[in-house]
C-alpha cells in the first residue's frame, strides 16, 4: 500500500553530473531518509535512519513525472536523490517501467548499505549502470564515517558488495569517498585496495570533500594526494574532481545566476533557494558545487545548518 499521494517533485533536471553528463534524476525517498548518516554528506544531517523500504511516494506519480520530462533528452536517467534510493520498495518494477518507457540508461547511486539483501540485489539487476559507496576497509571506520544503521555490519556491506558483482551483468563502479587523516593512512589505505579487489568493479571513482560536511572535521584531500592515493586504490582508479562540459549549457547557467542573485539578498540555506527559486533540492546542490568552486560565495554553520551568501 503506498502512502498517502502528494504532488512533490519526484524528477529533477537534467543536472550536470560529473560522472553521467546530463542526468535527470528521480528522488524517491524524502529528504535525508538514509541508512547512513555520513560524515561528509553535503545535505546535512540524517533525520531518519532507516532499514524500513517504503513505497514512499506513488510509482504511478513517479512515472507520470518522468514521462512528462523525457523530451529534455538526458544522458542518464538516474535514481539518485536526497537519501537512499534502494529504501523504495517497488525499485524493481520502476526500473522494469522506465525500461520500457525509454532506450535512455538508467543508472543507480547508491550508498551500498542494502546490497546484502537478496531483494535489493533483484531490483537492481535491470539497471545499465550501478555505483555504490565503499568509504572504510574495515568496521571500526565504517562506525566512524558512515554511521550506519544499528543492524548495518561492515561485513553484511562488503559482502553484499561482492555478491553484487557476482550476480550483475552490467556496468559495475565503487566511488571511495576519502578524507583526510581518516581514510588516508597507508594502513586504511591497504584495507580499502583490499575491499575493492575482492568487489571487482569496473572501475573506481575516488571523491573527497568539495562542498560544506555534515560534519566540520571531515576534511577534503588534496587534489594531488588524491591522485596518488587513487592509483594505490586501483588499476582502474580515477578521481572525479571536476563537472563535464555540460554545466556551461544555457539553461543550466541561467539557473546558476539565479542562485547568486538570490544570495546577493540575503543568505540562504539549500532549502531556502530550493523553495525561493522553485527548484529541487539536488539541482540547488550542483548550483551552490559550482559557484563555491568559482570562489564567488562563502559558507557559515548556524544552528546546525548551513547558510551560503554570495561574496561583495
Amino acid at each position: 500500500m503506498a502512502v498517502k499521494e502528494k504532488r512533490q517533485a519526484c524528477i529533477f533536471g537534467p543536472v550536470p553530473s560529473r560522472r553521467l553528463g546530463r542526468s535527470l534524476g528521480i528522488d524517491l525517498v524524502p529528504f535525508k531518509t538514509c541508512t547512513y548518516d555520513c560524515i561528509y554528506c553535503q545535505l546535512g544531517r540524517t533525520t531518519n535512519k532507516t532499514m524500513q523500504r517504503k513505497e514512499w511516494v506513488s510509482l504511478d506519480i513517479v512515472m507520470e513525472q518522468l514521462k512528462a520530462k523525457l523530451s529534455s533528452k538526458p544522458d542518464y536517467i538516474t535514481l539518485s536523490g536526497s537519501g537512499e534510493p534502494t529504501l523504495y520498495l517497488r525499485l524493481k518494477e520502476l526500473i522494469l517501467k522506465i525500461k520500457d518507457m525509454t532506450d535512455i540508461p538508467v543508472a543507480v547511486l547508491t550508498n551500498g548499505s542494502l546490497l546484502w539483501q537478496q531483494e535489493v540485489r533483484d531490483a537492481l539487476k535491470n539497471a545499465d549502470l550501478v555505483v555504490p559507496s565503499l568509504d572504510a576497509g574495515r568496521e571500526p571506520v565504517f562506525q566512524y564515517v558512515n554511521r550506519p544503521y544499528k543492524e548495518i555490519t561492515f561485513e553484511k556491506m562488503l559482502d553484499g558488495l561482492v555478491k553484487f558483482r557476482d550476480e550483475y551483468s552490467g556496468k559495475y563502479r565503487l566511488e571511495v569517498f576519502l578524507i583526510a587523516g581518516v581514510t588516508t593512512p597507508d594502513a586504511e589505505i591497504n584495507h580499502l585496495a583490499n575491499c575493492i579487489n575482492l568487489v571487482r568493479p569496473d572501475k573506481v571513482q575516488v571523491n573527497t570533500v568539495i562542498r560544506p560536511p555534515a560534519e566540520d572535521f571531515a576534511e577534503r584531500v588534496p587534489e594531488k594526494q588524491l591522485r596518488t592515493l587513487a592509483v594505490r586504490l586501483h588499476k582502474n582508479a580515477e578521481v572525479i574532481a571536476d563537472y563535464n562540459n555540460v554545466h556551461k549549457e544555457e539553461g543550466f547557467s541561467a539557473r546558476r545566476d539565479d542562485v547568486l542573485t538570490l544570495l546577493r539578498r540575503r543568505p540562504c540555506s539549500v532549502e531556502d533557494i530550493a523553495a525561493g527559486l522553485g527548484l529541487h533540492r539536488n539541482e540547488v546542490v550542483k548550483y551552490i558545487e559550482e559557484l563555491s568552486s568559482g570562489d564567488k560565495i562563502e559558507t557559515k554553520r548556524q544552528n546546525q545548518r548551513i547558510y551560503y551568501k554570495a561574496k561583495i
